[in-house]
């Protein structure tokens, strides 16, 4: 098998392809040949160790794939070799194969290609944990996403939508908010070239958005936590930006509202049934058409580190997968 490693701590430059002997998988295992890993933020972080996740040197970075099962251990029952399946894991994707414990594998819907089956797990898993378990969105409410074009934003503004809630989505250039308009989005703000703050008020009467979906952090968590309505619910979902906000607590005196984390993978790992039905209820999304994960690039995997370095970059709009 071929692997992409990261060996020490460093920038996505640093990363080696190397082979290695296939993988064997131990009880209660299973272990895959991966057709598509889906690339996400953390993945850029981890491998710098700047994420909550450290994992021990050396590992193979990706935690979402889709591919076949090669070979089970002994226990596994529910997939068996020849199955097309997706799993979930802590690292090991951006490789030729993968090891993932049984529960962490579900078969994967004979109409759903790899490559959008591997870009579903963690943004749409971390989304409907995000909009409908924490911040508990209603049809009828407004819900602002901040980096609406991202990977998780754009989840969020379809699982909005298919609630039955209005969008607001909010991103950095015009190109990425036809794409939110294109996913449902019913308003944009460009907080490139607006005042984030007056464009809220405008497109909410003043009123404010009743969950306000943050992924990026930085310097409009601020401006947005000061303008969600009374009883409003502001998701803690990540800090793309790479700055952590300090939010004035008086603020959510003020307003009635509530910060609300958001840690989709902590979720999926204590409360496995709660996120099974989740996933099963999105996958129903998916083959209605509500719901269609958006891949932008695709990379073989010798070009993992520059999948990663267009992460970090921020020129991702919605997914991109690596096809090893």
């Amino acid at each position: 098998m071929k692997a992409v490693l990261c060996k020490a701590w460093g920038p996505p430059d640093s990363l080696s392809l190397e082979t290695l002997p296939d993988l064997v998988p131990g009880d209660g295992e299973v272990v895959i040949d991966v057709k598509a890993a889906g690339v996400n933020f953390p993945d850029v972080l981890i491998i710098q160790n700047k994420y909550q996740a450290k994992p021990e040197l050396p590992f193979s970075p990706g935690s979402e794939l889709a591919g076949v099962v090669n070979a089970v251990g002994a226990g596994v029952t529910h997939v068996k070799p020849g199955d097309k399946v997706i799993a979930y894991l802590g690292n090991g994707a951006f490789a030729t194969q993968a090891k993932a414990p049984a529960k962490a594998v579900v078969p994967m819907p004979a109409d759903i290609d790899f490559d959008v089956a591997a870009a579903f797990t963690l943004t749409y898993g971390t989304s409907h944990h995000a909009v409908v378990d924490r911040g508990e969105l209603k049809a009828g409410e407004t819900m602002l996403v901040l980096g609406a074009a991202g990977g998780v934003g754009l989840a969020a503004i379809e699982i909005g939508k298919a609630i039955g809630a209005r969008v607001i989505a909010a991103a950095s250039t015009d190109e990425k908010l036809a794409v939110c308009q294109a996913h449902g989005a019913d308003a944009v703000i460009n907080y490139s070239t607006e005042d984030l703050r007056e464009r809220i008020k405008a497109l909410t009467d003043g009123k404010g958005p009743d969950v306000i979906y943050d992924p990026v952090g930085g310097v409009y968590a601020e401006p947005a936590f000061r303008s969600i309505a009374w009883r409003g619910r502001y998701l803690v979902v990540g800090f793309a930006n790479g700055e952590i906000p300090k939010i004035p607590l008086n603020l959510a005196l003020l307003k009635g509202a509530s910060l609300v984390g958001v840690f989709w993978g902590d979720f999926a790992r204590r409360e496995p049934k709660a996120n099974q039905a989740n996933m099963a209820q999105m996958l129903g999304w998916m083959k209605e058409g509500k719901i269609r994960p958006h891949i932008s690039a695709r990379y073989p995997l010798d070009q993992a580190p520059q999948a990663l370095k267009d992460m970090e970059a921020r020129k991702v709009t919605g997914k991109i997968v690596i096809t090893p």
